[in-house]
């Protein structure tokens, strides 16, 4: 419980054997200042880990629920589905690569009125290999498209994220790869959404291999996905106009 909200925790993860115990083990003991523990409930999401991903996360104290067929946004939709009622979700990846205090400053952004709080690595620290060079340019022209069609700044599309349980219901999220993050990002932009950023520090990873930036396939399959999910989000738009003016018509 954070300033009277109540806060579920979605982690998606594969092959996390070494990393997804303390990832568990610090959201559960976060604590704001002296007070009670943060989070009430961790849902991580086993998608098609074949090393003891589950069995580590379990033994942390997190719940567990497993989705075979590959797919981030599929494996988020997963978890939200197993999640306790709560009034925040927040997204956190199971690699070790955030500092999981500064899930602290998400829940206050939320607690103070966003909708949508963002973790940006572009505004935080980032220690050198944290992020490949295509990850970072990825994001730099994603944001940039974004404020080119919908005229909102965006510095990342980062992963480490807290939206209020009601606000996620309105989105209707339905991306089941990598254009997850930015069909969030773009469709509360489009709702009208109180959306906020807030500095991370990017940590460079201790164990295992990036599923995105570590791999030329990971690479290619975010590019894809997130320019992918901006096309049909701007395409949508421009057709819900059309029918808009058509409607009008006498």
């Amino acid at each position: 419980m954070y300033k009277g909200l109540s806060v579920g925790v979605v982690i998606p993860a594969c092959n996390e054997e070494d990393n997804i115990g303390p990832v568990v083990s610090a959201l559960l003991d976060l604590r704001a200042d002296a007070g009670p523990r943060v989070i009430d409930d961790v849902v991580v999401c086993d998608n098609g880990s074949t090393d003891d991903t589950a069995a580590h996360a379990r033994a942390a104290g997190a719940r567990v629920v497993v989705e075979e067929t590959p797919g981030y946004g599929r494996a988020c939709l997963t978890a939200i589905a197993a999640l306790h009622p709560v009034d925040v979700v927040l997204f956190v990846d199971g690699d070790q690569s955030f500092e999981t205090r500064q899930a602290l400053d998400l829940l206050a952004a939320i607690a103070d009125g966003a909708d949508l709080a963002i973790g940006s690595r572009a505004l935080g620290h980032m220690e050198p290999g944290a992020m490949s060079m295509p990850q970072i340019v990825g994001n730099r022209v994603a944001g940039l498209l974004i404020r080119l069609l919908w005229g909102q700044v965006v510095t990342d599309l980062g992963p480490f994220r807290a939206i209020r349980a009601d606000a996620l219901q309105r989105l209707g999220m339905r991306d089941l790869a990598y254009g997850w993050t930015v069909e969030m990002q773009v469709k509360a932009i489009q709702l009208n959404m109180r959306l906020v950023e807030t500095p991370v520090n990017t940590l460079r990873r201790r164990f295992g291999i990036s599923k995105v930036g570590g791999t030329l396939k990971g690479v290619i399959g975010a590019g894809i996905g997130i320019l992918g999910m901006i096309a049909t989000l701007r395409c949508r738009r421009v057709e819900s106009g059309r029918t808009d003016k058509e409607g009008e018509r006498p």
